[in-house]
């Protein structure tokens, strides 16, 4: 651009940027974001996602050390409650073998390598169906399964309580361990009609597929598979909010619950469909091959507990970000405490007079 001097002589003006900058507000060219503050950038970026920070918050609240509780807890009283569980069916299903032979199916998918189905197992279901229940067997199994069982259901609940930021349950002992009990035995039905609606579902499916040719083809198996786990799912939903909402006595607003007992479920999906691969991992291994299943049990459980716990950090994590109070009176509790402390240590302030002076006092 030309420009006159102030003798009227035109000179040629400089290109912008000819002096090293930008042309605008003299910002060096070479003053670009370095590599460092990129990658800063972007993992601050990574640490705002939701997946990330439910992993962190599960952390700092010693998610994994309560998983690792419950699952050397659940092994004991999953044992004891299957005992118990075909014994009371060899009584009452002796008649029905359909219904036995899928309620076998339905623990076996969903425990990968409790019970044997022809591919090993650590429990044989013909034992287990001739057991009496009115022995000293059946009664000693009983006494474990009430001890171990309802000790698993208290611990979940104080785990679940404490990642929701919530002191253990208070209230009655007795009417908490009524409370679980009843629990136990409402996963036990539902556990029966899951076997129930497989059943329905699968005869229906054959009909289905006997009328347009398609039974006992690759067809029919993928489909009752995927039938299998629809039901399974659906069962898992229903636990995992029934754990979270009635178990743990928290009141979880329904939209965030059904969204954290749906990725729970997923989850535990996803564990009993790769279950075998655990189980198989761990008689690979000659130093484990003589208790395999129960290192493989171990290692599911573990795995399964870790699923429930993140699920429920899933539910916090959101909730603390919508400020929601879950509990009132705990809140008020806190508030109240807090407010005690301040006013203490103001009143102590003053009084703050040097060493001498405190000596004194003393």
């Amino acid at each position: 651009m030309a420009q006159t001097r102030s003798d009227g002589v035109k000179v040629q003006g400089e290109r912008p940027g000819t002096d090293g900058t930008d042309g605008t507000d003299g910002t060096p060219d070479d003053a670009s974001p370095t590599l460092a503050a990129r990658l800063g950038a972007m993992v601050q970026r990574v640490t705002q996602w939701r997946p990330v920070r439910v992993l962190q918050y599960y952390g700092a609240a010693r998610g994994p050390i309560l998983a690792s509780g419950l699952a050397f807890q659940a092994i004991f009283a999953v044992f004891a409650a299957i005992w118990i569980s075909f014994a009371v069916a060899g009584v009452v299903l002796a008649t029905d073998i359909g219904l036995r032979q899928s309620l076998i199916a339905i623990i076996s998918e969903s425990v990968p390598g409790l019970i044997d189905d022809g591919t090993g197992g650590a429990i044989d279901p013909e034992t287990l169906l001739t057991a009496g229940i009115f022995g000293w067997t059946g009664a000693i199994a009983l006494v474990g399964l009430l001890v171990t069982a309802l000790g698993w259901l208290a611990s979940a609940r104080d785990a679940v309580r404490l990642l929701f930021g919530l002191p253990p349950m208070a209230g009655n002992v007795l009417l908490v361990r009524a409370k679980d009990l009843g629990l136990a035995a409402g996963f036990g039905a539902l556990l029966l009609l899951s076997a129930l609606l497989s059943i329905v579902g699968t005869q229906a499916t054959d009909l289905v597929l006997g009328l347009i040719g398609l039974r006992e083809t690759p067809v029919a198996v993928v489909l009752s598979r995927i039938l299998s786990l629809a039901v399974m799912f659906a069962l898992d939903v229903v636990v995992l909010a029934a754990l979270y909402r009635v178990l743990a006595g928290v009141a979880i607003p329904f939209a965030r619950l059904r969204t954290g007992a749906l990725i729970g479920a997923a989850g535990l999906g996803v564990l009993k469909v790769l279950g075998s691969l655990l189980l198989g991992g761990a008689s690979s291994n000659p130093l484990l091959a003589s208790f395999a299943v129960i290192i493989g049990l171990l290692i599911f459980f573990n795995f399964v507990c870790q699923v429930i716990l993140i699920a429920a950090a899933w539910i916090a994590v959101g909730v603390n970000d919508a400020h929601i109070v879950l509990d009132p009176e705990v809140q008020k509790k806190r508030l109240e405490e807090a407010r005690v402390l301040v006013a203490e240590y103001a009143d102590d302030e003053p009084q703050r007079q040097g060493f001498w002076a405190r000596l004194l006092r003393r």
